[in-house]
């Protein structure tokens, strides 16, 4: 499997120290209604992993983001697209940074219902989130030795 065999990608976008989330829309027919997301989505033909992602950011978030603000990344495999025809779908997972003060550039999309600042521990101590999330945070947190309490 190669870097471009995947559908989509998000990214755990740190503006200064906090984590900006996003509400997903509350429709049945999504995945994860109703639940804080990371900013991300599918991939359109020829994107690389990157490429999704800084398109995906800009679209719902309105922020430029650099790509060398993305600090890590890991492919998963898609769990929303367990028990279908793509069952071995693939996504990228990315941690990125930017500057605090692009916190004042958000300019909310036409997706989801809201979004938010968190800190790290705050995120992972959130109830009603997209379930691998906390998770694929603790694996970034494994392989670069930070800490929960700050970046």
């Amino acid at each position: 499997m190669t870097e471009q065999d995947f559908v989509g990608a998000k990214v755990a976008l740190f503006v200064g120290d906090r984590l900006l989330i996003t509400l997903r829309d509350d429709k049945p027919d999504i995945p994860y209604p109703g639940l804080w997301d990371f900013p991300g989505g599918g991939r359109e033909p020829g994107e690389t992993p990157e490429q999704t992602v800084l398109r995906e950011v800009r679209e719902e978030v309105g922020l430029v983001v650099p790509q060398n603000a993305l600090i890590w990344k890991r492919r998963y495999a898609a769990e929303y697209l367990r028990d279908t025809d793509e069952a071995d779908a693939q996504v990228w997972f990315f941690v990125g940074q930017i500057a605090p003060d692009m916190a004042r550039q958000v300019v909310f999309g036409h997706e989801g219902q809201g979004w938010a600042f968190v800190t790290l521990q705050g995120f992972l101590g959130m109830p009603h989130v997209v379930p691998s999330y906390a998770q694929r945070l603790r694996d970034w947190i494994a392989a670069t030795g930070r800490r929960t309490d700050g970046i």
